[in-house]
């Protein structure tokens, strides 16, 4: 399978936008697994302020932080949701975050890209990022500023 080039994406100005806007960040993939991925970049994410809302289909707490297994689950606003799953998953995913309708920030790690997730996503009214880490991009602005 051939990896999509993100259609819809933000901008480098969109991008600092998103996180002034974001306090809680929910994570979907987040794994307990300090080695991973998405382990170390809500550890950092959680590190610089942000509320991080582990979504994983076990465990009890990761980070400190109650797990919920779906996002219909978190009974709070959202303001963005980080995802570390695969590409296909992310119609369900921009679906989940249509049906909450809190969600502002429909974000899709590194090496993830599903246009047609995000085009709905974007259409429903949240801003998208796509391919780019969260972690990486927030280092950026912070030396920028």
């Amino acid at each position: 399978m051939e990896c999509e080039i993100p259609t819809v994406n933000s901008n480098k100005q969109e991008i600092k936008e998103i996180f002034d806007i974001t306090k809680t960040i929910a994570v979907i993939g987040l794994s307990p697994d300090e080695s991973k991925v998405s382990h170390r970049v809500a550890k950092y994410l959680k590190e610089q302020g942000y509320k991080i809302v582990p979504i994983y289909p076990k465990e009890e707490t990761i980070l400190g932080e109650k797990v919920y297994r779906s996002l219909s689950e978190v009974p709070f606003a959202i303001d963005m949701v980080d995802i570390f799953r695969k590409p296909k998953e992310l119609d369900n995913v921009a679906e989940a975050c249509i049906q909450r309708g809190d969600v502002k920030v429909f974000w899709a790690q590194k090496d993830i890209v599903n246009n047609e997730a995000a085009a709905r996503a974007k259409a429903a009214g949240m801003r998208v990022v796509q391919n780019m880490c969260t972690m990486v991009e927030h280092r950026v602005l912070r030396e920028e500023a």
